[in-house]
């Protein structure tokens, strides 16, 4: 026996949704054996865009029987009977969110007639119920209400029912050990079977192949499969709209972190919303002026020649800046801390030795603008992170040059690499971010992996 069933809710998310209207057809795949239909009082007010969808409005509601008083009347018709709808997740798990709600179990075997159809009658553009029912000749009344979806829903399954292997597919949908029922609606099981268990990028993509999400994992199969059990309302919403998966092995956890937040700026996924945000760059430079005299200055990093130091905020480098000004008793005025002024008055820096009103200084003084710079250029290193690779003959690396992020490559064990210049030639190029140098910083810190540090001789 099977309960074909369709729900309106409030659409407010799977678990602030509310039921507005639901329809069981009771059927033993022949005929109807049972029906109920009824409005829901959802206890809360419907948006408008939900009203325009479906036509059921607050009035509609008002005086239809709250959920505890019918919920005896769905656990009757619905019991020892397979549940089954178009996207069953959606509409299972909102009616069993409900049901804890009034402290009830609602617990049932499901099919979903989105993946039925799929395997039976595939080669159709779209699987939703209208264009499917319109495409297959199902007469479909009441469109975007419970009792006209359920009722086309139900000519749609008997109609599955009838089709070639039809047995032998239903078998296997409804096989404890069988994850279809598990997977998005609009997701093959092919795609989700080629998923490896190894470290690496993972991305989900819509029925366009546009990618809507990307996510890192140390074991991709296993941590994609967790974004179908995840009930929540994001995650809901992003299995729904996915009819792809790819994938890229980083060998890598290190790897798969720096990967993933590339890949999120450059497709910029509707899913994704941390690392979206394009981090401002600012940097410290030097210049002389024309009367010889040595200057430090900051701006934004496209807007700096030859940068000294790069940071990700403009607080961070003028406060950076201003430390650098005091420790070495420089001008603010000559390091563009104080603008517009003929002699400096910085509130904290208090050594300037007279150059901005003395110009018989600018020889010492340079000479202590260098020694600063060199300090700068004393604290950078350029180095190598040594990690696991795709394959067991191969190992990966990451790559920084005056502590500044590079990117990262694979090269097999055999091949010996023994100057900074040599891991070039395998050099996979990415672009510095805050993110990646965080990524890298907290790496560092916590795993205490194998570092290759490399002076001027080694460098080449």
């Amino acid at each position: 026996m099977y309960s074909i069933v369709d729900i309106e809710t409030t659409g407010n998310g799977i678990k602030g949704n509310r039921i507005t209207e639901i329809s069981i057809f009771k059927t033993n795949g022949y005929e109807v054996i049972d029906e109920f239909t009824s409005l829901v009082n959802p206890e809360c007010e419907i948006p408008y865009f939900i009203t325009g969808l479906t036509g059921i409005d607050n009035d509609m509601v008002r005086n239809a029987p709250k959920l505890d008083e019918i919920a005896h009347k769905i656990l009757e018709i619905t019991a020892d009977t397979i549940f089954v709808a178009h996207s069953v997740n959606f509409d299972y798990n909102v009616i069993k969110n409900e049901f804890q709600q009034i402290g009830l179990d609602f617990v049932r075997k499901k099919l979903c007639t989105v993946r039925l159809s799929r395997k039976l009658i595939p080669g159709y553009n779209s699987y939703s119920l209208g264009k499917l029912c319109s495409a297959i000749g199902i007469p479909l009344k009441d469109r975007h209400r419970a009792r006209g979806d359920a009722h086309a829903t139900m000519l749609l399954f008997h109609k599955l029912l009838r089709t070639p292997n039809a047995d032998k597919v239903f078998k296997s949908f409804l096989n404890a050990k069988s994850q279809e029922a598990t997977l998005p609606p609009s997701l093959p099981k092919a795609e989700f079977e080629k998923l490896p268990t190894t470290p690496g990028v993972y991305y989900f993509k819509d029925s366009k192949g546009k990618i809507i999400y990307v996510g890192k994992a140390i074991n991709i199969k296993k941590r994609v499969l967790s974004h179908f059990y995840d009930k929540s309302t994001k995650e809901v919403t992003l299995c729904s709209e996915t009819s792809y998966l790819d994938y890229e092995e980083t060998g890598s956890e290190l790897i798969a972190l720096l990967q993933e937040s590339a890949e999120i700026k450059r497709h910029y996924p509707k899913f994704n919303r941390a690392q979206k945000r394009q981090v401002q760059q600012y940097a410290i430079f030097s210049y002389e002026d024309r009367n010889g005299i040595l200057h430090l200055a900051f701006n934004k990093l496209k807007m700096a020649p030859n940068p000294l130091h790069i940071f990700y905020s403009i607080t961070e480098c003028r406060l950076f800046l201003e430390s650098l000004c005091e420790t070495f008793e420089l001008c603010p005025k000559y390091c563009h801390l104080q603008e517009n002024v003929e002699s400096c008055s910085h509130y904290k820096i208090k050594q300037c030795i007279g150059i901005c009103s003395d110009l018989s200084y600018t020889k010492e003084y340079n000479e202590r603008v260098v020694t600063a710079i060199e300090s700068l250029e004393e604290t950078k290193t350029d180095y190598v992170i040594k990690t696991k690779g795709r394959t067991i003959d191969e190992e990966a690396f990451v790559l920084t040059r005056r502590n500044i992020y590079v990117g990262y490559g694979f090269v097999s064990k055999e091949t010996s690499l023994t100057h900074l210049d040599d891991f070039e030639n395998y050099l996979i190029r990415q672009q510095s971010t805050l993110e990646a140098q965080r990524i890298l910083e907290s790496f560092i810190r916590k795993k205490e992996p194998k570092i290759l540090k490399f002076t001027a001789e080694t460098t080449r």
